[in-house]
C-alpha cells in the first residue's frame, strides 16, 4: 500500500499530495456531503466552492442546461459568504478531511479579491488559495480580470502582498491567448496556476425561441473540452516555471496521464462529479493498473513527458 501511494505522490507548490486528484470548485461543495458517501481523505485535496465576500444566491433559473459530451452552467458564483465558510463550513470539513484544502476565491473588486483571500490565509486548514479570475458566469468581475493581462497581474499582485499560503491562480480559456496571462500572473507572484475554467456557451429551446439559461450564457464544462484543456496546459507548462493544475472534460484515469503528460503536476476534475458522485474516488482506484499497462513507475516522471 506504502509503494502505491508513493507511485502517485507529487508535489504542489511545496505541499505534498498523495495523489494528483483534486475535485474542482463548484463540484464538490465543502467535501462533507461527499464524505456520507466515502471516505473523501483518498483524495490529494479538493478545491471548495468559490467564496466571496457576501453571501451570495447566484444566478436566476434555470442555471443548467445538459449538452452532448458536457453541460452549461451559469449558477453564478451562488456560496453562503466568507463569514459562514469560516464560522460554519470549514469546522464541518475538519471533522471528515484530514488534509489542507484548496480555498477558492472570487470577487467583484480587487479590494473583494484581496479581503476574502487574506481572511481564508489565516485558516490553519486552507493549505493553498486558488484565486478565481475566470469565471464567466458573473457580470462586473471574475473573467473581468482573467481576459486582460494587465488586469490579472494587477489582481494577482494585490492578493500576493496579503497572502502568505501558496497562491494559485485559475485561468479563463476564453481569450486569445492563455499563455499571455500566465506569464503576466507568474510575474506578479503567483506560484501555480489551474486552468482550463469553462468554455463561454450557449443553448436555445426551440419551442420558446429564447436561451434555456436564464443568464443568456453560461460555462461550457464536460468531456467535450478534454482536448482544447490538454492543449491549453501544454502551451502554459511550456511558457511558464510554476506548476500547472490541469482540469477540463477529465473523466478517467487515461485523461489524467494525458493531462499529466501535456505538462499538469495535479489535475482537477469538475463535472463528472456531478454526473458521478464516485468518480475520483474510482479514478484514483484505477490509476496503478493504467500506469502499469502504459509502464509508469511513477506519476512525477511523467510530468510534461509529451515535450519535445
Amino acid at each position: 500500500m506504502a509503494e502505491t501511494l508513493n507511485r502517485l505522490a507529487v508535489d504542489l507548490c511545496g505541499i505534498p499530495l498523495d495523489n494528483p486528484i483534486i475535485p474542482a470548485s463548484g463540484t464538490f461543495g465543502y467535501g462533507y456531503e461527499f464524505a456520507e458517501l466515502y471516505d473523501i481523505n483518498v483524495l490529494g485535496t479538493f478545491s471548495f466552492k468559490g467564496t466571496t465576500r457576501e453571501a451570495r444566491f447566484g444566478n436566476p433559473t434555470p442555471r443548467i442546461a445538459e449538452c452532448p459530451s458536457g453541460m452549461l452552467n451559469a449558477v453564478g458564483l451562488q456560496n453562503p459568504g466568507v463569514d459562514a465558510v469560516i464560522n460554519r463550513e470549514l469546522p464541518r470539513l475538519k471533522a471528515v478531511f484530514s488534509k489542507p484544502v484548496m480555498a477558492n476565491v472570487s470577487g467583484f473588486s480587487l479590494g473583494e479579491y484581496v479581503e476574502v483571500s487574506s481572511r481564508l490565509d489565516k485558516e490553519e486548514q486552507v493549505g493553498w488559495i486558488e484565486l478565481n479570475i475566470s469565471c464567466p458566469n458573473v457580470h462586473g468581475g471574475g473573467m473581468a480580470f482573467g481576459t486582460c493581462a494587465a488586469s490579472a497581474e494587477q489582481v494577482v499582485r494585490a492578493v500576493r502582498d496579503v497572502v502568505k499560503k501558496p497562491l494559485i491562480v485559475k485561468l479563463s480559456p476564453n481569450v486569445t491567448d492563455i499563455t499571455e496571462i500566465a506569464r503576466a500572473v507568474e510575474a506578479a507572484g503567483a506560484d501555480g496556476v489551474s486552468l482550463i475554467n469553462t468554455l463561454l456557451g450557449m443553448r436555445i429551446d426551440l419551442r420558446r425561441r429564447k436561451p434555456l439559461l436564464a443568464n443568456t450564457t453560461g460555462g461550457y464544462s464536460g468531456a467535450a473540452v478534454l482536448p482544447v484543456a490538454v492543449r491549453m496546459v501544454y502551451q502554459v507548462s511550456s511558457t511558464v516555471k510554476i506548476p500547472v493544475v490541469g482540469m477540463g472534460g477529465v473523466s478517467s484515469a487515461e485523461d489524467v496521464i494525458e493531462m499529466m503528460l501535456a505538462g499538469a503536476t495535479a489535475v482537477e476534475i469538475g463535472a463528472e462529479n456531478l454526473r458521478n458522485p464516485f468518480a475520483c474516488r474510482d479514478i484514483i482506484a484505477a490509476l496503478p493498473a493504467v500506469m502499469e499497462q502504459h509502464h509508469i513507475h511513477t506519476l512525477k516522471e511523467i510530468i510534461g513527458g509529451a515535450k519535445a
